[in-house]
Formats: structure tokens, sequence, C-alpha cells
């Protein structure tokens, strides 16, 4: 494999991080802007409503767009410790059933999402003056979803084999296009809502076939053959238990928005569904860097566990876990001073300005401490440990969040809401650092390290 590949066991490790990091994060923040972009862009030139609408719509696509994301996230686990052990045929032959699973399972849910929407939509909290901005987005958007998700199982491994930078333009073709649709088809040509959908389904097109690209040129060392697209047991369940770990938690996100939906629509109507869609614009937009380090960890942690690399590996641990506390504390610093003109970037609706930089105060007040729990369930992950993985990454959202979402509005109403997001955040941080200090006595007491450099 390339150089890129075995750097992941030879350079420094803060170095290797931000290497990776920077990228992803780029990628991410791009992403991020393009989303708010498009959020400013459906608020001012639409209307509330259709906030509203956005806000029910994105979690369903996001939910089918996370099969990808899963398949991704699983196989290039793998590939990363096959890389580390020098086996390259399983690297291969991994990758090819990715692509498979990713074809087969999001056509499969496409249709599904065509032939059923109202159902889907209402399950989501589509309410009241929101259903009909819903359908005709969620009509038109989910045409792209395929394109999708290819593009995010795609972006996992081109990380994996050690070409950040690549996955990077991955989030940027898109996002560049989507706002340069908006624009064409919201502003000039007066399509409404239709015209988001369309702009967000065409970006997502544009995304898919750039990664198709590049496994098909010379830049990658992973190549598309179609006799490794047969299915092999063991490693599809290889995948699938890692993989599901992703999608668990994203279908455990879009639960929680199910809920979150009705509790905001019965304590707080319209507007405060408007509120959560915004304050979930500045969570993305916020949190791109700390997101950045997770996804650059995630193939430096890999490569050396399969290299059985244990120094390096605690080393990782640490680096990432310092590197995005610091940088999660300056954001946490920043909300904490600057809420209203955060919110004022997404609307002029008095209304929201009043009520929104309280609520987004509250949501991030546990914002220094989540970097420990996203590297733990991470390593998990990473290291192939399927159940502990999946259980610390549904820690926050499932196990506390949810229930916290249905108690706290009895006594607070929609502050309940609120509130619910830095007590999960807090909760799950404590369990995840037990674990993480557990695994880690275990791990460095086996008889296989190698001290890192």
């Amino acid at each position: 494999m390339n150089k890129q590949v075995q750097e992941l066991g030879t350079e420094k490790i803060s170095k290797l991080i931000l290497k990776q990091a920077i990228p992803a994060s780029i990628g991410i923040l791009v992403m991020s802007i393009n989303m708010i972009v498009d959020t400013i862009f459906v608020g001012r030139w639409i209307g509330v409503m259709a906030i509203g609408a956005i806000t029910v719509v994105l979690p369903i696509v996001f939910l089918l767009s996370s099969i990808g994301m899963g398949i991704g996230i699983g196989g290039s686990c793998i590939i990363s410790r096959a890389l580390g052990a020098k086996d390259n045929s399983k690297a291969f032959q991994v990758f090819g059933n990715q692509i498979s699973l990713t074809v087969g399972l999001s056509l499969l849910f496409v249709f599904m999402g065509t032939f059923f929407c109202l159902p889907i939509l209402q399950l989501f909290g589509a309410n009241g003056g929101i259903v009909a901005p819903a359908q005709e987005y969620f009509h038109v958007i989910i045409w792209g979803v395929p394109f999708f998700t290819f593009a995010m199982m795609g972006n996992s491994v081109i990380r994996a084999v050690g070409k950040p930078n690549y996955a990077m333009l991955t989030l940027i073709f898109p996002a560049i296009t989507n706002i340069l649709l908006d624009i064409l088809f919201i502003k000039y040509m007066d399509l409404g809502i239709y015209g988001a959908g369309l702009a967000t389904a065409i970006s997502y097109s544009v995304s898919g076939l750039f990664v198709l690209w590049f496994f098909l040129s010379k830049k990658s060392e992973l190549k598309i053959i179609p006799k490794h697209f047969i299915i092999n047991l063991p490693i599809l369940k290889e995948i699938i238990a890692l993989g599901g770990v992703t999608i668990a938690r994203q279908g455990t996100i879009s639960l929680l928005i199910i809920i979150l939906n009705y509790t905001l629509f019965k304590y707080g109507g319209e507007v405060s569904i408007a509120i959560y869609g915004i304050i979930n614009r500045v969570m993305m937009f916020a949190l791109f860097p700390v997101l950045g380090v997770i996804q650059g960890f995630l193939p430096i942690a890999g490569y050396n566990y399969g290299a059985s690399n244990t120094g390096r590996v605690k080393q990782t641990i640490n680096t990432s876990i310092a590197f995005g506390t610091g940088i999660a504390t300056v954001i946490f610093i920043l909300i904490m001073m600057f809420p209203t003109e955060m919110v004022g970037i997404f609307t002029e609706d008095e209304k929201l300005l009043k009520l929104t930089p309280n609520a987004l105060m509250i949501a991030f007040l546990a914002t220094p401490v989540i970097t420990t729990q996203l590297i733990g369930s991470a390593y998990f992950q990473a290291a192939g440990k399927a159940v502990p993985a999946l259980f610390l990454t549904l820690l926050k959202q499932g196990v506390f969040l949810i229930p916290l979402v249905f108690i706290l509005p009895l006594y607070f109403c929609v502050n309940g809401v609120w509130m619910s997001f830095p007590i999960a955040d807090i909760l799950s941080t404590l369990v995840t650092y037990i674990f993480l200090k557990k695994e880690m006595k275990r791990y460095l007491n086996e008889p296989k390290l190698i001290e890192s450099k």
C-alpha cells in the first residue's frame, strides 16, 4: 500500500491527527456552512414553515444516508486494521462488499420512502402548516439519497487509505453546488421549497459521482473490482456489526428527532420546532473541528490497533481527547458570548430572535466535556469491539437524552427540552470515561506492547 497508509504507523501522533483532522474538519465545516446557508436562504426567501419542513425532512434523509455512513465507517475500521496487519487481500474484499451492501440497501429504502412519504413525515413530527412544504421537499430530495449514501460510504474508505484531502472534497464539492443552485432555484427562479430540494438532490449526486471517479481513477489503491462484489458472509457480518453502530446511532437520533418534534410542538408549537432547527444548525457548524478530530482519530487508531502497536493507540486516544477538549472549550466560550448574533444569522423573525438565544446557551452548557464521550465510543469501533461501541454510541441519545426529553418538560415546559442536552452530555461522558479507563488498563497489560514513536 501507499506511503500515506504506512505513515499511520510511523508518523508522530500529533502530526498525524492534524493531517487527518484538518481536511476532515474543513469538509465538515463546508458541509455545515452549506446547511446553514440553506437554512438562511429558506428562512429569508421562503419562510418559517419552510425551516420547520427542512427540520422534519433532513433527519429522515440522514437516517437513509446513515446506511452508507455506517457501512463506510464499519468497513473502513476493518480496512484500517487489515492494512495495519498487511492483509491487503482482505481490504479489497471488504471494499467490494461495502459497495454491494450500500447500493442494495439505499435503493430499497429510497423505494420505501417514495411510496410511504406522508406516513413517514407524520411519524417524524410533520404537523400543521409544516406538512405540505415537507412533502414537496421530501419528494425531490429523496432521489439524491442513493448518491449521498454512496458518497458517505466512500468518504470513510478514502480516509482509511490515507487520502484525507480527497475525502474532504467529497463534502466540499456538493456544498458549493448546493449553495449556487439554492441561489439560482430559490431566489432567481422562485421555485420555493421545491427548488431547495432540487438543489440538494443535485448536490448529493455530485458528491456520489466524485467518489465513483476517485475509485475508478489512479488516485486510489483500492479499486472497484466486480469479483469482490460477491458477498462474503464473515466479512459482511463484521461490516454490519461495526457499521450497525453508526446506523443505530443515526436511527436513535432519528427517534430522538421524532420525540423532540412532538414534544416541541406540544409545548411551543411550530415556532419551537423552528428554534430547534436553528440550534441544530449551530451545533453542526460550531462543532465541526471536534468532529474532524474524531474522523481523524478513527483510521490512526484502527491501523495501529491492527498492527498491535499498543503505545501508539493509547497516545492517539490521549492526544485526540486533548485536542478536542481544547477546541470544544473555545466553542463554548464563543457561544456564551455571542448567542444573539449567531441566531441573527439565520432569521430576522422577532419571536425567534427573542426565544432562541437562551435555548442555544442552555443546549451548549456541557460542550467542553463532549470529546471524551465521542473518542471513547470511536475507539471501541476502531478496535472492532461492536458491543461496547454500540452501547457507548447510543448512550447519550438513547439512554439519557430521550428519557430526559420526556421527563423534564413536565416540570420546565420547553426549557426542559433544552436542559436535557447538557445533562445527557455530562452523564454519558462520565460513563464513557469509566469504560475507557478500564479498557486501557486491560489493553496495556496485554503482551504485545510496541513503544510509540
